[in-house]
Formats: C-alpha cells, structure tokens, sequence
C-alpha cells in the first residue's frame, strides 16, 4: 500500500511539473491580462459598460462583427469541407504536398494577406487590370468590392480556409466510404447516402470549425486595418482606435476588450462543446 501510495504520488508530482510551464503561460498571458483589464472596467462601480453601450458606433459595430465573421467563417467552412473531402479521396503522397501548399497563408501575417489582395484585386491590381483588358471591367467598379465588408469577408477566408481543412480532413480520411456503398446497395441514391451516412459523421466537426474560424475573425484587426482602414466599423477596429487614442477613456477600451474576449471565447467554447459531444 505505502509502495502504491507513493507511487501515485510521484506521478502526481511528474504531472504538476509537466503542467507547471503551462500554467505560469496561461497566468502571465492570459489570466493576469483579463485581471487588470477587468479591473479597470470596473472602476468607477462599472460605468464604463454603460458609457459603451451608449456609443453611436457600438451596436453597428456589433452588427457588422456577427456579419462579417459569421460570412466569413460560413465561407470559410463551405469551401474548406470541399477542399477536404478532394484532398481525402487522394493518395497520401499528393495530399501531403497539396496539404502543405493549402496550410501556407497559415504563415503570412494579416498586413501581407491585405497587401496580396491589394496588388491583386485593387484598381491597379494584376487581376484588375487582366479583366480590364479581357472584358472591359471597370478598374474602379471591380476594385472597390475588395475594400467592401464583403471583400474583407473573401480576405478573411483567404487564412480561414487552411484551417477548416485541418480540422475536418482527419474525420473524412478515416470515413469508411463503403457505408456510402452499403447505402447505396439498400436502394439510397448517392446524395441521400452522403446526407444520411457522412454528413452526421462530420457535422460535430464541421461545426467546430466554424466556431472556431468565426472566433477568429471576431477578433482579427490587422487585415482589416490594412485593407479597408477605418472606414468599416467592427469592434476590433472600434478597439484600436481607442487604444490609439491618447485622450482614450481607458475603462471604456477595457470594457470592450472584455466583451470582444467574452463574445470569441463564447464562440470557442461551443465549439469545443460541439466537438466533444461529436466524439461521444
């Protein structure tokens, strides 16, 4: 018994030293952080809540935010579940090389994806300039939907993409397809197999993704900022502005710091819910 007992111990211990880097990670960056931003909100008895609240550009902002991010990550997932299920229908050998190519935007900042799309897609852009030639396209007409929430919606995927197709390809390259074949021998057409047989296997997943990808365009500012300024109104560029601002009310940046971290861990957690009860 004393022989278990501090054997359990000892691994008791190997595990909380195994765990001890992780925990200062997370309380140094993370839980200190939200401390002393928390803290500042609430100064005053939280009034700084109600000062945001009452903004002029809040509530578009918030609109705009669920607008763009849900497009973004709907996008984000529609493509990304066809770009998996092709690439888990092929040999090994060429999906790891296509897999690698697909997971390279994962490296660029967001300042380069917006300045790739600028010299692509902008009024002196490449593509711009080739549809100028081809067909007539007006320069300026074609351009401006690249400074558009809807263009910044197509950036945003651009990065989002190479994750769904992380998150969702592992799930159909061990799909046994002959349950499609099984299906389909009882009398099923090929579209009703893949509705009732791999959409239930993948959707947990797929819907993961798309929490997890939402989360992230919720909180991202820097392609924004690069590719459309200030001229569309989301939180986080609602949050740099104030930050930036030396005559800020900084309990006010607080508060919408929190509420942009509460709304992308809101998200991130339904995810992570939907991704547990998927494997169960």
């Amino acid at each position: 018994m004393r022989q278990e007992r501090r054997a359990r111990l000892r691994r008791g211990a190997l595990l909380a030293a195994l765990g001890l880097p992780g925990a200062a990670c997370l309380t140094l960056f993370f839980l200190m952080p939200i401390g002393f931003i928390l803290t500042e909100a609430l100064a005053g008895g939280g009034g700084a809540f109600a000062r945001l609240l009452v903004r002029p550009e809040f509530w578009p902002g918030v609109r705009n935010t669920l607008v763009l991010g849900l497009t973004a990550g709907g996008l984000s997932v529609f493509v990304g579940l066809a770009v998996a299920y092709h690439l888990s229908r092929l040999s090994e050998g060429v999906r790891t090389t296509l897999l690698f190519l697909i997971a390279l935007p994962l490296t660029f900042s967001g300042l380069v994806v917006a300045f790739g799309f600028i010299l692509a897609f902008g009024r002196a852009g490449f593509v711009t300039l080739a549809l100028r030639d081809m067909i007539g396209v007006d320069p300026v007409a074609f351009s401006a939907f690249v400074y558009s929430p809807a263009g910044l919606a197509v950036a945003y995927s651009y990065y989002l993409i190479p994750r769904v197709v992380m998150l969702i390809l592992p799930v159909l390259v061990n799909f046994d397809a002959s349950q499609l074949t099984a299906a389909e021998s009882l009398g099923a057409s090929r579209p009703r197999a893949v509705l009732d047989v791999l959409l239930p296997q993948i959707a947990p997943t797929a819907l993961a993704a798309f929490c997890f990808v939402a989360a992230v365009a919720f909180g991202t500012y820097g392609t924004a900022l690069a590719l459309v300024g200030t001229q569309v109104n989301i939180l986080p560029l609602q949050l740099f502005a104030l930050v930036s601002d030396v005559n800020t009310d900084f309990a006010v940046t607080a508060a919408l710091a929190l509420l942009l971290t509460a709304l992308c861990s809101l998200l991130m957690g339904l995810g992570e819910g939907i991704a547990s009860r998927g494997e169960h």
